[in-house]
């Protein structure tokens, strides 16, 4: 009875001790994810094609977004009208502030393209839309979940733009007119990271793979605050010179700072690349949720790093 007593007092003391926590860790919502992934894939908004009615809606479903998370427009709208493409066409460019009074003087570029091929020229079982689930309305939905968190805590001492591109399917268009704008406004850019193809997932010894991997160190730094090998090597990466394929590749070439992709389709593991069969039904919402849910406290390390600690090799 002694020792019961001793053992109850000592687990008192040790409750009454012991700091409160006042917040949860952050949980990332399947229900949210869902939701996002479905409407930007949905047949209303007939492939997304840059300059099309369909992307309109999706650039006004971002920006919502972005309004109820508490993301700012970076420049005077969200919308970042292209200067290199003949039809009206905009990046969505959203802004947080850094809390810390130096490090906010650095940027990240979280990224994906919200843009797909629109409609196909030759039906597929009767269906001619290609809604780009994978690609890339699951990259999109990453980045606007990370909206969404750091929009609501703020809790990034760098400043960070989330910007969703459009025109990446006519060559990386959106990406070059952003970072040859930002480049003439001496932005301070730390690195760009950006989300493409995450809708599935591989059957790896990592969740997934960054492009141009052997041209920074980014991968240590990243499953460094994993704790896991969360980022590996791809070899398919380099043989499709998958570093030059997406809108990480104009930030390299612009600032000359880590610049990359981060992806989970590695050309085993889905067969509808541009094809009108990807649709929502085809994503694991599960991987999709896990995946973004690690992504976030690697982000905010990321971010919050005391020092440039990411480097080109």
């Amino acid at each position: 009875m002694k020792k019961i007593l001793l053992l109850s007092s000592l687990l008192f003391l040790a409750c009454k001790s012991a700091p409160v926590v006042e917040n949860a860790p952050y949980k990332v919502s399947p229900e949210s994810v869902s939701k996002t992934l479905k409407y930007l894939s949905s047949d209303e908004l007939e492939g997304r094609d840059t300059g099309s009615v369909g992307i309109a809606k999706a650039a006004t479903y971002i920006e919502g977004i972005f309004k109820k998370s508490g993301v700012q427009p970076y420049f005077k709208t969200y919308r970042d009208t292209l200067t290199n493409y003949p039809e009206t066409a905009y990046n969505i460019v959203g802004y947080i502030e850094g809390n810390d009074p130096e490090l906010k003087k650095e940027f990240i570029v979280l990224g994906a393209h919200y843009d797909h091929i629109g409609i196909a020229g030759t039906a597929v079982d009767g269906d001619v839309i290609n809604n780009g689930a994978n690609d890339d309305a699951s990259g999109t939905t990453a980045v606007l979940e990370m909206a969404k968190y750091f929009g609501t805590h703020k809790t990034n001492k760098r400043s960070v733009l989330f910007v969703l591109f459009s025109a990446e399917e006519k060559g990386l268009l959106g990406s070059q007119h952003l970072a040859a704008k930002l480049k003439k406004q001496n932005f301070n850019l730390y690195l760009m990271f950006n989300y493409e193809m995450i809708g599935v997932p591989m059957k790896r010894d990592f969740t997934a793979y960054l492009t141009g991997y052997q041209k920074s160190n980014m991968a240590d730094e990243l499953n460094g605050y994993a704790g896991k090998k969360l980022v590996g090597f791809l070899p398919a990466e380099l043989t499709y010179q998958l570093f030059k394929a997406s809108d990480n590749y104009p930030f390299y070439e612009t600032f000359k700072v880590p610049a990359q992709t981060i992806c989970t389709f590695d050309f085993e593991n889905f067969e509808y690349y541009h094809h009108v069969k990807d649709e929502y039904e085809q994503m694991d919402v599960a991987h999709m949720t896990s995946f973004i849910q690690e992504m976030v406290p690697v982000m905010e390390q990321m971010i919050n790093s005391k020092n440039r600690t990411i480097h080109l090799n």
